[in-house]
């Protein structure tokens, strides 16, 4: 059984089970880092930072591009291995993420030499802005898309020119410690980019706490994201949050029926409902209401859930056995509140070597109003709910009832209602008749509970670094 720890330099005390979803066996084991070992991460990290930052652009941007033509040579291993730690569908890893991975790389690698500032003249001498990478940086990355959104935090700061300590998910570790090796063997500049690895109360507290760290990026659960910015804010260190959602798809009666459901079965069930960006409650107009529950049921459940390294699975299991029992006892809530089961409902038992995992049945659910928990918490599963309306207003109303603002997907063929009705969600992204399309200039957040700040693009090196204005007396 492999063991991941943050340094061989250092003795390891305890360790913690990494379990494959899919079999319930344990695969690895992964330390239980310390706040001394997060010092240390520091430490490593300020010393590397004078020679890191003052390379030119495009040197960094050299290094970045190294580590994604590493890991492009090795997509099938990576893939393999997050299909372990995860549970995912073995396509899912193969043809997204990984790609993905390797695409946050080039794109952060490519704005490390394109990212520019501005300049004033004509009213008060001629200003220039400087930005200036903060130093020491630490990101929090979750476990629904290891590999992808580690990358998506970590590149960006390194491009910047800042030094990175980074957790990624004790739950998921081992593409983060592979791509550490990768980062090894290119011979990576030591202590530009350290990951530790343990428990968020403890590596990720320490992070947070520690006063070398000048800014963190975080992307989890509105609960801990609170936790976060509170110790945040007592340092005044700068930090990003990306948090939970409760995302709705308005769907109108001349929605796009030719792309319509293939979309929103995705939307609601990929990676079996663990993305933040899944669409868990479907608004549907009133008069198209019956066409689209029957289709949309029949559609959803010929979907199958199996073995994820099995070719024709849709669905794995969910990533842990705490979470599974977290979204059963929602659907045992469901019912309680009074909704009707229209398809799922119950856990899978998938037989071979997948008999102990922990799969659960698409489920959708009807007959729940708008203030029910089932439709106000996020959920975090294969769960959806299906809501009527009669028009725009109450389309909107319902789609703006929960304390999230993360993000929605409007389905309509009539082009000045989606930008009518895009402008007045409570999302910090919205689709029109699609999902899930991402251009990695946009701006990536939500508002509300869904989080504080942008990532992505120029809102990403802009969060690493520090604006100065030098002005010149003219």
């Amino acid at each position: 059984m492999k063991r991941i720890a943050y340094s061989e330099l250092n003795a390891v005390e305890h360790w913690l089970d990494v379990v494959d979803p899919a079999t319930a066996d344990v695969v690895a084991q992964v330390s239980a880092g310390t706040a001394h070992d997060v010092e240390v991460a520091v430490r490593r990290a300020q010393a590397a930072f004078p020679a890191w930052s003052q390379q030119p652009n495009s040197e960094r941007a050299r290094w970045l591009d190294r580590l994604a033509d590493a890991l492009e040579a090795r997509i099938p291993e990576f893939a393999e291995a997050e299909t372990r730690d995860t549970g995912k569908p073995l396509w899912l890893t193969r043809e997204i993420e990984i790609p993905r991975a390797v695409a946050n790389l080039r794109f952060f690698a490519q704005a490390a030499t394109q990212f520019a500032s501005e300049s004033h003249h004509g009213q008060a001498g001629l200003n220039y802005t400087l930005r200036q990478p903060h130093g020491v940086v630490g990101v929090i990355s979750p476990w629904n898309m290891p590999l992808l959104l580690f990358t998506w935090k970590f590149a960006p700061a390194l491009a910047a020119g800042n030094c990175v300590v980074a957790k990624p998910s004790e739950v998921t570790p081992l593409t983060a410690q592979m791509l550490a090796e990768l980062a090894r063997d290119i011979d990576f500049p030591e202590g530009v980019l350290n990951i530790v690895h343990g428990l968020g109360q403890t590596v990720g507290q320490a992070m947070v706490e520690h006063p070398g760290i000048r800014a963190i990026s975080f992307t989890g659960s509105t609960a801990v994201g609170k936790h976060i910015a509170e110790h945040c804010a007592r340092q005044l260190k700068k930090c990003s949050l990306e948090l939970g959602g409760k995302n709705a798809a308005l769907i109108f009666a001349d929605a796009p029926k030719d792309k319509l459901y293939d979309h929103v079965v995705r939307a609601a069930f990929q990676n079996t409902g663990q993305i933040c960006l899944c669409g868990s409650r479907l608004l549907v107009e009133r008069r198209f209401y019956d066409e689209f529950r029957d289709t949309f049921v029949a559609k959803a459940t010929h979907h199958l859930v199996g073995d994820p390294l099995a070719e024709g699975s849709f669905l794995g299991p969910l990533v842990s056995k705490a979470h599974h029992d977290k979204v059963m006892a929602y659907l045992e809530l469901a019912r309680d509140e009074g909704a009707r089961v229209l398809a799922g409902g119950q856990r899978i038992d998938v037989p071979g070597r997948c008999a102990n995992g922990w799969f659960v049945a698409p489920t959708i659910l009807e007959g729940l109003g708008p203030h029910c928990r089932t439709n106000q918490e996020e959920i975090f599963g294969p769960i959806v709910t299906l809501q009527a309306f009669d028009d725009e207003e109450e389309a909107l109303s319902l789609a703006n009832a929960t304390p999230y603002g993360l993000s929605a997907s409007i389905w309509t063929e009539h082009l000045s209602r989606a930008h009518r009705v895009a402008a007045r969600l409570d999302a910090g992204i919205v689709w029109v008749n699609t999902w899930m399309q991402r251009d990695l200039r946009t701006p990536f957040g939500g508002m509300k509970q869904s989080g504080l700040g942008r990532e992505g693009g120029l809102e990403a090196m802009r969060f690493f670094t520090e604006p100065k204005n030098v002005c010149i007396g003219v």
